[in-house]
């Protein structure tokens, strides 16, 4: 589609197929990426859910990590999902040995919050900044974030306060997969940020 923006989707791991599915149905063109060059052809980039550790290291084998934390450096807008979440967080406070992340969010994120895949669980979440329809969210083996600093914006909490969904500046992450339920609004949300970014150049 002309004029599309043109979004990549990191498909080193995890649920690659449903995000770029969902962009696509956005009028996005949608480009998988796995390598340096690939990344530098998109205006922007999904981080998706999967094993974070596992995300972490092949970044690394493919030559990724300093790519992608340079693009974030540089006002990529980047939308991160579960796992995605935790390799856009500046602090993960448990994660494996070794165990590392592209930042960008000034946030600290603890794995595996809710326990075990049987803890997995799915509510509805009131977001504002989303409209007054509340966001269907599907949470498995989800993250937290515990804590946020000045310049991130709270988008959606637990109804015992606990963080979800983030923003900070064209970075956006949430501890749930709207991809899973066809919940658009988030994805929306981070192809605005795309399209202003590319509208700027």
């Amino acid at each position: 589609m002309a004029g599309s923006p043109r979004v990549g989707v990191l498909a080193l791991q995890g649920d690659v197929r449903e995000h770029a599915a969902l962009l696509a149905g956005l009028g996005a063109e949608v480009a998988l990426v796995r390598r340096p060059e690939e990344l530098a052809s998109v205006d922007g980039l999904v981080i998706p859910g999967g094993e974070s550790s596992v995300i972490d290291k092949l970044s690394r084998t493919f030559g990724m990590q300093e790519p992608i934390r340079d693009a974030i450096a540089a006002g990529l807008p980047v939308y991160g999902t579960c796992a995605g979440l935790i390799l856009l967080a500046d602090e993960v406070l448990d994660g494996i040995e070794g165990q590392q992340s592209f930042g960008g969010l000034d946030i600290s994120v603890r794995r595996n919050a809710f326990g075990r895949q049987t803890e997995s669980f799915e509510m509805d979440l009131d977001v504002p900044a989303l409209g007054e329809v509340p966001v269907h969210a599907t949470f498995i083996r989800a993250p937290i974030v515990e804590g946020a600093g000045e310049r991130v914006e709270v988008v959606a909490s637990l109804p015992d306060g606990r963080i979800v969904a983030v923003r900070q500046g064209p970075l956006v992450g949430t501890s749930f997969h709207p991809e899973v339920d066809g919940e658009t609004r988030f994805h929306e949300l981070f192809l605005a940020g795309v399209r202003e970014r590319t509208s700027r150049r």
